[in-house]
């Protein structure tokens, strides 16, 4: 089964958030579309089989979620399955990404962390994979 759900995040400097889940958490590029000044309108990443979309701020209120993002204030994070948490957490820490919290492992078997991205966005990694259970 091909994932059906996309995440899509918005960040105020696009450029750094490529350059930083790239380096950080393994992300490949898949696309990045540019506007005529260079900076990112729209972009598709790729970990595994799963895919997120991110671009810059909307340019108008209202549309793709309202005004400029403020994670901090948001009640969404995305959750990433990888093959070693252990790996990937030692990595991203490496690479500077603000880990929020430390390694460990859940009740329900799993091995994961979560780390923050430059601009708040909450990103948790683990070995919980919600197919195997279904």
């Amino acid at each position: 089964m091909n994932p059906n759900i996309f995440p899509a995040l918005k960040y105020h400097d696009s450029q750094a958030a490529l350059e930083f889940l790239t380096k950080a958490f393994g992300f490949d590029e898949v696309s990045v579309h540019r506007a005529e000044d260079g900076s990112i309108g729209h972009a598709m990443l790729r970990l595994g089989a799963g895919m997120i979309m991110f671009g810059g701020p909307p340019q108008e209120e209202g549309w793709l979620g309202a005004g400029k993002p403020d994670p901090l204030a948001g009640t969404v994070s995305v959750y990433v399955v990888v093959a070693d948490p252990r790996a990937h957490y030692e990595h991203a820490a490496s690479a500077g990404a603000t880990i929020v919290r430390e390694l460990e492992r859940m009740d329900y078997g799993s091995l994961e962390y979560s780390a923050r991205d430059p601009e708040g966005n909450l990103w948790s990694f683990g070995s919980y994979d919600p197919y195997a259970v279904s």
